[in-house]
């Protein structure tokens, strides 16, 4: 019997125990800091990573880098998604669900997953962005009203939070949103600003705040996600909805990256970062940030230095994607140095995985790239306690 993941306080009186059969997992970066990362991030590990990776087939190994939705008005279709060894679940849609009956959902998951333990995500940032609205779940002020409180308020919040989330089977959060929305601008800024999403006007009050919740999160075994790489603060359309989003004037030493760069040297927690799906001409004028080499691997990996968890945005439905095939979309996150793939609608993911697999069969270079991404979200769920 293995646990799998944090503890749920109030709501299960065991940890989460399963018994792992062989099937599909990946594996990760190490633990150890001092280990030298591959190309997509990945240091090379021979402890519990390695023994998970032996554990799966080649396949099993690629379905570990997709993390598929299921909604929260239709939580019975999880299970048929979890034992397609999925490496996750995001949780979409909103609900006033109790922490214990999202707990006991989550254990089963758990329970029914034939390889690693599953991240199970959502987006919990506050404002119009709730998933929980439950008893056990405070309303959530917006990220702007959130970024002026005084930092001790701000940490005693995000401990609220990840403790909640916790408490419910939790253990992604995909947040806090870390674009810098300039002073003036809102209402321009669709994604973020017009929504009151961002948690300041300067890379500084971000980084700030961004990290005050992260540690909160993380204290609580609940991984945060800094979103969306490298910023989305000052463009006009959303991803979501429109097909081409184009920020002309971010470049590798913006502002918005400095906010990155900055929340990521001042958390103690080791969190995700989540990839936008805009284009970034001064730094890739070809490909939109999820698909780019020059923007994952050049600047979020090699120039800031960071060679954890690289999710992307929905790869789904944003309309960002839909030019683009489904397996072709997460071929092209992978090659660009991603680690996992999201899809709000989990309906693609079989595809995508057979798309990764097939490629990964025929090219030695690419399939380097799948073995480093299965390193990195291993070594993570390693840290998370999924493994074992």
């Amino acid at each position: 019997m293995r646990n799998r993941g944090p503890l749920l306080p109030a709501v299960a009186a065991a940890t989460l125990a399963v018994v792992l059969t062989a099937c599909g997992s990946t594996d990760t970066r190490t633990v150890a800091a001092t280990a030298s990362p591959s190309s997509s991030g990945a240091p090379r590990a021979d402890d519990g990573v390695g023994a998970a990776l032996e554990e799966l087939d080649a396949r099993e190994r690629v379905a570990q880098l997709f993390v598929a939705g299921v909604p929260l008005d239709d939580l019975g279709s999880g299970g048929e998604i979890v034992r397609t060894g999925v490496g996750g679940v995001f949780l979409h849609g909103r609900t006033t669900a109790t922490a214990e009956e999202l707990a006991s959902r989550a254990s089963a998951w758990q329970e029914e997953a034939p390889g690693p333990g599953l991240w199970v995500a959502a987006d919990q940032e506050g404002g119009l962005v709730q998933t929980f609205k439950g008893p056990d779940f405070e309303l959530l002020p917006t990220a702007v009203v959130q970024g002026r409180l005084p930092d001790p308020e701000l940490r005693a919040l995000g401990d609220r939070m990840g403790a909640a989330m916790s408490a419910a089977g939790l253990n992604v959060n995909l947040a806090p949103v870390t674009d810098v929305v300039p002073a003036g601008s809102e209402a321009g800024n669709e994604p973020i600003g017009a929504v009151e999403r961002q948690y300041g006007s300067t890379a500084a009050d971000v980084a700030a705040d961004v990290a005050a919740i992260a540690d909160g999160l993380a204290a609580h075994g609940v991984v945060p996600t800094l979103k969306h790489f490298p910023g989305l603060g000052r463009v006009q359309g959303n991803t979501d909805t429109s097909a081409s989003v184009v920020d002309p004037g971010v470049g590798p030493a913006d502002e918005q990256v400095a906010a990155y760069s900055d929340a990521l040297g001042r958390t103690s927690a080791e969190p995700f970062v989540m990839m936008s799906s805009a284009v970034y001409p001064l730094i890739d004028p070809e490909n939109q940030a999820a698909f780019s080499r020059p923007v994952v691997t050049g600047l979020l990996r090699e120039q800031l230095g960071f060679d954890g968890v690289v999710i992307s945005d929905d790869l789904a439905n944003a309309d960002a994607v839909e030019g683009i095939p489904p397996g072709e979309r997460a071929v092209r996150f992978i090659e660009a140095g991603g680690t996992l793939v999201l899809t709000v609608d989990g309906g693609p993911v079989p595809d995508m995985i057979d798309a990764v697999a097939a490629r990964a069969e025929q090219d030695p270079a690419f399939a380097e790239l799948v073995d480093g991404a299965v390193r990195t979200t291993l070594a993570a769920k390693d840290r998370a306690g999924l493994l074992g």
